[in-house]
């Protein structure tokens, strides 16, 4: 039996709400399953110091495992961030860079805050896909403020995991999938733009390229619900402002 029978290309349900913390510039909760993520983007009106000056603007991430979004209890990285936590976060700026015009930015700076509230696979591409609805959702707010124009949306991005379990390929992998997985990746997509990053690892064998190929179309076939969601998810937040 081929590697590619029985495929499971269709995401864990998938709800975002937009604007949990109604006092940021934008927020969302993302869940994908029982994974639950809260995005929040909290604006500053200035960037680093290395980039002052220069009319752009700036936009990072941290990422972080609430205490009891695992069992056993994850311990808070207080004094130093873990390695891991280190990937992640630069994992999810450089993919939400890479939706905006920073240089039409102005010198702002978006901190965006990703923090894990319930973990069950899939939590570093959930990050990226509830990030983007916060940042959007902050950047369309200082465009009907007048501040910046709305040339500073690039591209839609998304993300989302996939792999090779049980002979199978399988998109946004729970905890078990993942834990089982003969090969683990991390997709992040650009809405009709292609790839963003990749993150592929053979955890227990290698995969051919026709896998790799089978792997990708699943994340891009996947992800057209997400970029769906998202969508909607903004508009959702930009209407109930403005009631």
């Amino acid at each position: 039996m081929s590697r590619e029978s029985h495929q499971r290309l269709t995401a864990r349900p998938l709800v975002i709400t937009p604007d949990p913390l109604p006092h940021l510039e934008g927020s969302a909760i993302i869940e994908t399953g029982k994974t639950k993520v809260l995005c929040a983007v909290s604006l500053e009106r200035s960037v680093p110091k290395w980039l002052a000056g220069r009319g752009s603007g700036w936009l990072t991430a941290e990422y972080s495992l609430m205490p009891g979004s695992t069992v056993p209890r994850a311990r808070r990285e207080r004094s130093k961030v873990s390695g891991r936590t280190q990937e992640i976060q630069r994992l999810i700026g450089r993919s939400l860079r890479s939706a905006f015009h920073l240089n039409h930015l102005g010198e702002n700076t978006l901190h965006i805050d990703c923090d894990v509230l319930c973990a069950d696979g899939g939590t570093r591409t959930a990050a990226i896909s509830g990030a983007y609805v916060a940042a959007a959702l902050a950047v369309r707010r200082m465009i009907g403020r007048g501040e910046i124009q709305a040339d500073v949306f690039h591209r839609q991005v998304a993300a989302i995991s996939v792999g090779i379990v049980g002979g199978a390929v399988t998109v946004d992998l729970d905890y078990q999938e993942d834990s089982s997985a003969d090969v683990d990746m991390n997709i992040v997509l650009a809405k009709d733009a292609g790839l963003v990053e990749v993150q592929g690892t053979g955890e227990r064998t290698t995969y051919s390229r026709k896998e790799l190929n089978s792997m990708l179309d699943g994340a891009e076939y996947a992800c057209k619900s997400i970029f769906a969601a998202q969508i909607q998810a903004i508009e959702a937040g930009i209407t109930a402002r403005q009631v």
